[in-house]
């Protein structure tokens, strides 16, 4: 009989041990798990206040930048009105207009010696490019003259030139 539960036990205590021994991996992994997870989670809080502190930054300089531009626009836009050195032909309205700072300077010159047709189509192909209205043309035309040229415009009657055309 005692070998009977000789053969019996042994089976049983095996068994539970391994059971015991496997409980205990399982635990030892469930608290390395929970360990992993909690600086995790320490690691996504510092991250969320990092980001929130970068988008406060961010915040800003956008609006640094908004009010920078503002102040920009506005001298920019604000007509002026140059002090006369010397009569201009041109309308009040033309001479209150200021030139806007995307109007990009016309290479062009005209001294009076070249052909006036050409000098009036390359001109005119430049400021095609840039834009602006009529008045900004007449101003721009002006710095396209020199010389005698330049000497014949500002013979020109006060208010004279009302338009580009």
């Amino acid at each position: 009989m005692r070998k009977m539960r000789s053969t019996r036990s042994s089976p049983i205590v095996p068994a539970a041990a391994e059971g015991a021994m496997t409980m205990r991996a399982l635990q030892a992994n469930v608290e390395a798990s929970r360990v992993v997870q909690a600086k995790m989670h320490e690691d996504l809080v510092a991250s969320q206040a990092r980001n929130e502190e970068l988008s406060k930054v961010t915040e800003e300089l956008r609006q640094a930048l908004h009010e920078e531009r503002g102040r920009t626009t506005v001298e920019e836009v604000a007509p002026s009105s140059p002090p006369r050195v010397f009569p201009m032909p041109f309308a009040q309205a033309i001479t209150d207009t200021a030139i806007p700072a995307s109007v990009v300077p016309v290479k062009a010159s005209f001294t009076g010696v070249e052909d006036p047709e050409a000098h009036l189509t390359a001109f005119h192909t430049q400021m095609m490019l840039s834009g602006g209205s009529d008045a900004v043309y007449c101003k721009m035309f002006t710095s396209t003259l020199q010389g005698i040229a330049l000497e014949w415009f500002v013979s020109l009657p006060t208010g004279h030139i009302t338009n580009f055309q």
